[in-house]
């Protein structure tokens, strides 16, 4: 027997044994495992465990929790972040990067954009920089 014959078998074989222990693995599943994506109780082998889920996200007060509709604000809302981002960038004349404002005013990443870009149009506040190395400074 030549050495390509020998490892096509070996692939083979081992094709055949991997596909045996998926069908175990799924008849030993309950349905509701197999719908909610987890592995069973005792797995076959531990290769085939499915991967440990990742740890929740924190939510912060500001930002409602995955699943939950975001809450629309209205332009007197934006308008009160905004002047409390200005009222923050005078009191900080060389200016702060966005996660600086974010953290110094409490504000999740994603609520902040509107705000800032509104700014800029109300030119209440002006820009130097580009994408991450943007430092904003009160007009």
């Amino acid at each position: 027997m030549k050495p390509s014959d020998q490892l096509k078998q070996s692939l083979a074989q081992l094709a055949e044994r991997f596909a045996d222990d998926l069908l175990s693995a799924i008849r030993a599943a309950t349905v509701d495992e197999l719908v909610d994506g987890r592995a069973p109780a005792a797995s076959p082998r531990p290769s085939m465990r499915a991967p440990a889920p990742k740890a929740p996200r924190r939510a912060s007060a500001a930002r409602p929790t995955k699943g939950i509709n975001r809450v629309r604000r209205g332009a007197d809302e934006i308008q009160e972040i905004i002047d409390s981002i200005v009222k923050l960038l005078k009191k900080n004349p060389k200016g702060l990067r966005a996660e600086h404002v974010r953290d110094e005013l409490g504000i999740d990443p994603k609520d902040l954009v509107r705000p800032i870009r509104e700014a800029l149009d109300q030119k209440a506040i002006r820009k130097k920089g580009e994408k991450r190395a943007t430092v904003y400074f009160a007009a």
